[in-house]
């Protein structure tokens, strides 16, 4: 396994996407800064990362907590230079307009949008110094367009995605590549195949086509941060071959 003096921190490192690209960036020498609401969570990705012979620093974190943030890619960057930061939460959550509370509203926008402009933030603060580094963000569908009973979901992913474009509009002259990765379609995930069997029935997942595998995702990352920069995306869209758009 190739080594590098660079750190990816994966904000968002659920069990699927999440994991699939911090394994991605670890098998190309990358030290991995892994974080999620429950850190104890993250116990089988340091297992997997550890087993092909990878490095991983697996953080229990709020990403909607300024210091959590400031605190979790610092040490990032101490252990080794921050070179890409990857923030991958999701917040999918459907309710119909009437029964979307406040809270529910706020939060889901804390989660998606803004611990997303913090993330971007910080990970900026440390890169620009170096005159280089690669930011992403993961978003969906709900980036482009409102779907029922995703008011407070998209609106979240449109202020992202605006926080995204924002941030490469400045920080691509600076030598930072800011990416937005519009995943079009469902990712195949336990929650993933759960809802789509209640809504159309068993026979709903007989098409492996429909879904996405995660692995795909991180695929996707690696090919953003390969890209030279005389030639770098903003806003690269992924769906399976199978997927009506």
């Amino acid at each position: 396994m190739p080594k590098r003096n660079a750190t990816a921190a994966v904000i968002g490192a659920g069990d699927y996407i999440g994991a699939e690209i911090a394994k991605k960036f670890a098998a190309e020498g990358f030290s991995i800064f892994a974080g999620r609401r429950n850190g104890d969570k993250l116990a089988p990705l340091v297992k997997d990362i550890e087993a092909a012979g990878g490095e991983i620093h697996a953080r229990s974190l709020d990403a909607r907590k300024e210091e959590e943030i400031i605190s979790f890619l610092n040490d990032a960057d101490k252990h080794a230079p921050l070179e890409v930061c990857i923030f991958n939460i999701g917040a999918n959550v459907n309710f119909p307009i009437l029964d979307t509370t406040e809270r529910v509203f706020r939060k889901v926008w804390e989660m998606a949008c803004y611990s997303g402009f913090l993330a971007g933030r910080e990970a900026a603060r440390l890169m620009l110094p170096r005159g280089g580094g690669n930011i992403f963000f993961t978003g969906a569908t709900a980036s482009l367009r409102g779907g029922s009973g995703f008011a407070a979901f998209a609106s979240a992913k449109f202020g992202l995605r605006a926080v995204a474009q924002a941030m490469a509009r400045e920080l691509g002259p600076k030598n930072i590549h800011v990416a937005h990765l519009i995943i079009d379609s469902g990712v195949d995930t336990a929650w993933v195949r759960e809802r789509r069997e209640q809504l159309w029935g068993k026979e709903a997942l007989d098409n492996p086509d429909l879904l996405m595998p995660p692995s795909s995702v991180a695929d996707a990352y690696w090919q953003l941060y390969q890209q030279p920069k005389s030639a770098w995306t903003f806003e690269m869209e992924i769906r399976p071959f199978g997927e009506k758009w």
